[in-house]
């Protein structure tokens, strides 16, 4: 069995992961496959996680972090291009899901670079009892895909403050991440280097040690990554809409206007249910009948800045300006 480095310097989150899964479901099945890349800000939510409830939303939005769902369970991750990502994709064991089969050979090259890291619980690889590598799988058809991160040399406050909810107290079915203390890996290397040299180092260190051959995609195939990236991973529907039913609160105090409070359901596909507004605002009409105007449609900014495009939200709540409702509601 040959196995097979690709490259990505694609710095999308939304492509990589398409990528991925082109390479899982599109390369030759009889070959093995190892990936490393990079993602500008992001957040890699579990396939079974509910979105909202693994995101400070507000920060998100605010830092412009993209959030993408993959095809493996687990918990969310933040990347940065501090972090560096692997990917392996293989024929699966008889036993199933088993991460040490696939961290060892990570572990190993870091040792060989000074860094005391073991295996530690479920899918955590760590250095003196910190985490820096969560890893999850996919497994399909008798073949694994396993992916981690590597915190190389990330921002470490921005992470806990992307992944960390705000005020929004979330009741959901979802998968709750399991929060863990982290470090980065550069501090512990015997040589120092940029993520750029760690990047390569790791790349020879595990290319020999699989006896791995360079694999460039061809047009045609970064084609069908492409369509992959816009039909799945760019869709609102798969990064949110994808999540379990839950009910959300929001609630903010606004000047001139008062304080508001939504509650809501949402259902399948992250479309709005019930939804009700409460606080000591005024307004001339009832926000019941601005509530009637969501109900059926996804959570999502744009969907819901052109339901409401021709209603006035200052008479319902009087003082407020529609982009800070659409704002609290998103």
């Amino acid at each position: 069995m040959q196995y097979y480095y690709i490259e990505s310097r694609d710095t999308n989150p939304h492509r990589n992961l398409a990528l991925e899964q082109f390479v899982f479901d599109g390369l030759l099945k009889e070959h093995s496959y190892f990936m490393l890349w990079q993602n500008h800000n992001a957040i890699i939510v579990g396939k079974h996680q509910n979105t909202q409830a693994e995101i400070n939303s507000e920060y998100v939005k605010e830092m412009g972090i993209s959030v993408v769902r993959r095809l493996s369970g687990g918990g969310a991750v933040y990347h940065d291009l501090g972090n560096l990502n692997f990917t392996f994709i293989s024929p699966a064991g008889k036993a199933g899901i088993d991460f040490s089969v696939f961290c060892e050979p990570i572990c190993k090259a870091l040792r060989s670079f000074g860094v005391p890291v073991e295996i530690s619980g479920r899918n955590d690889m760590t250095i003196e009892g910190k985490k820096f590598s969560g890893n999850a799988q996919y497994i399909k058809e008798g073949r694994v895909m396993h992916h981690g991160t590597i915190l190389y040399d990330s921002d470490l406050s921005m992470l806990s403050r992307a992944l960390k909810p705000g005020e929004d107290k979330i009741e959901s079915k979802g998968v709750k991440s399991v929060q863990s203390r982290v470090t980065n890996v550069r501090p512990y290397m015997k040589t120092d280097m940029p993520i750029t040299d760690f990047w390569a180092v790791l790349r020879d260190y595990v290319g020999r040690a699989f006896d791995m051959r360079e694999m460039t995609l061809t047009t045609e195939q970064n084609a069908a990554v492409d369509e992959l990236t816009e039909k799945i991973y760019n869709q609102w529907s798969w990064n949110y809409g994808n999540s379990p039913p839950h009910t959300i609160r929001k609630s903010r105090r606004f000047e001139g206007c008062g304080k508001i409070e939504i509650l809501l359901n949402l259902e399948k596909e992250g479309k709005i249910g019930n939804i009700a507004f409460y606080g000591d605002f005024f307004g001339n009409k009832d926000p019941l009948e601005l509530g009637k105007k969501l109900v059926g449609h996804h959570l999502e900014y744009e969907e819901l800045k052109a339901v409401l495009a021709e209603t006035d939200i200052s008479l319902y709540f009087h003082g407020l300006e529609k982009q800070a409702f659409l704002g609290l509601l998103t």
